[in-house]
């Protein structure tokens, strides 16, 4: 199931009020995504989103590889890639 424009929405007001500790919340919201958390150097492709310490890239799985889409209507996933905040 893709993610809907009103779920990236509820997202968005999550990761903005605190990215930080957002991730059980996101989890338990969307069970339906797949959520993965890593370092922001481990992604290279341009990020979905940006937050001031994380970055938001969408997760295609539908084909036989996942990668990383721009197109939330393909999205069954969620990376968040955490900057370090000095």
């Amino acid at each position: 199931m893709a993610v809907s424009v009103e779920e990236l929405a509820e997202i968005d007001r999550i990761l903005a009020s605190g990215a930080q500790s957002a991730m059980p919340e996101l989890r338990s919201k969307f069970p339906h995504l797949t959520w993965t958390r890593c370092d922001a150097s481990d992604v290279i492709e341009t990020p979905y989103k940006t937050y001031p310490d994380c970055d938001v890239h969408l997760l295609d799985g539908g084909d036989h590889c996942v990668q990383i889409t721009t197109e939330p209507s393909r999205a069954t996933g969620v990376v968040l890639a955490f900057r370090k905040v000095a």
